[in-house]
């Protein structure tokens, strides 16, 4: 595969090789030198024209820990502002000579257009309301963390801004594949207007899917695409549908909090919720890293996304990073 342009390019096997590769790269992020040479002369584009922290930062921070070389396009200096169109904009950074490019934009399916115009490997950082597959691919491997690599029958309540998120779609999808059972939450004005291809059942009141979580998945409310016909106030919204203080104290010990970020304190999670035991929202940013670190040498290292990578090693211990990947493919 030479692109990562939807959850559903990886079905169950893709997913949890991934997740597998980047338990070994996790290992790498912990080291004293956090850094090893399987990209070096790869050079990686973070093409986004949309605003972002932990995506953006979080895939430059994994091209640089595998040495390859980083190329950042900034639309409000570029010469999108005078008009260039997305088409000559990816031609012309390809033309400087580079191998893969991250690409995030508002609308749905412009990364596989992307993929269309250009030679160099493409991965999707979020297009629109579609998809957001390596948030996906974090979120399964942050759990596989703490259940464990099986995640069958686990039960996964998904919150808030459904019908707008491409966050949402991705991890039902990986969810449902790794065979998840999993319930979109929301006003019905959030919600999906229909269930196709979803994988998944809707509820519209919180407190009636508390019982019994494995995750409960908070979605924030997008202020900047707020309309008063999704709900009538925030208070409201928290009111029925926000992890409250006295919501949390009925969940599980073991059930796990989670929120992509960036959160809406008091809104969407009550801060105690936040920084609670059973938060893994910090934990989620720092697997971020590895995540990507898995994608991007999958693509750009072996020349497809890994199969059987759970037997790769990325060098010993205490090494400081200098060593290559140690794998069946050939030396990086």
């Amino acid at each position: 595969m030479k692109h990562l342009l939807s959850i559903d390019d990886l079905g169950r096997d893709g997913i949890e090789d991934v997740c597998d590769l980047a338990e070994s790269f996790l290992e790498v992020t912990q080291r004293e030198i956090p850094k090893v040479p399987a990209l070096r002369g790869k050079t990686v584009a973070s093409v986004f024209y949309e605003d972002s922290t932990r995506t953006r930062l979080s895939f430059e921070t994994a091209a640089k820990r595998l040495s390859a070389d980083t190329m950042t396009f900034s639309v409000s200096t570029s010469s999108v502002k005078k008009g260039e169109s997305l088409r000559d904009t990816v031609q012309t950074i390809e033309a400087m000579g580079v191998d893969a490019m991250v690409v995030r934009h508002p609308s749905a399916g412009a990364p596989h257009r992307v993929a269309s115009w250009v030679d160099a490997a493409v991965v999707n950082a979020g297009d629109g309301r579609h998809e957001h597959p390596t948030q996906a691919l974090l979120d399964v491997f942050t759990i596989r963390r703490h259940r464990g690599p099986d995640l069958d029958g686990a039960r996964v309540a998904i919150v808030g801004d459904v019908r707008r998120s491409r966050v949402a779609r991705s991890d039902a999808l990986a969810l449902a594949a790794l065979g998840a059972e999993v319930t979109l939450v929301g006003p019905p004005t959030m919600l999906p207007e229909s269930l196709a291809g979803w994988a998944a059942t809707a509820a519209s009141d919180l407190d009636e899917v508390l019982e019994g979580l494995d995750v409960i998945y908070l979605l924030r409310i997008q202020h900047e695409r707020r309309d008063a016909a999704y709900f009538p106030s925030l208070r409201e919204y928290t009111t029925r549908y926000g992890l409250t203080v006295e919501r949390a104290a009925r969940l599980a010990p073991e059930t796990l909090v989670m929120h992509p970020g960036p959160m809406n304190r008091g809104v969407e999670i009550a801060p105690e919720v936040a920084e609670g035991p059973c938060s893994v929202i910090t934990e989620q940013v720092a697997n971020g890293v590895a995540i990507r670190m898995a994608v991007l040498y999958s693509i750009l290292g072996s020349g497809t996304l890994m199969s059987g990578a759970g037997g790769s090693g990325i060098g010993g211990p205490g090494t400081g990073g200098s060593e290559g990947l140690e794998t069946g493919a050939p030396d990086v």
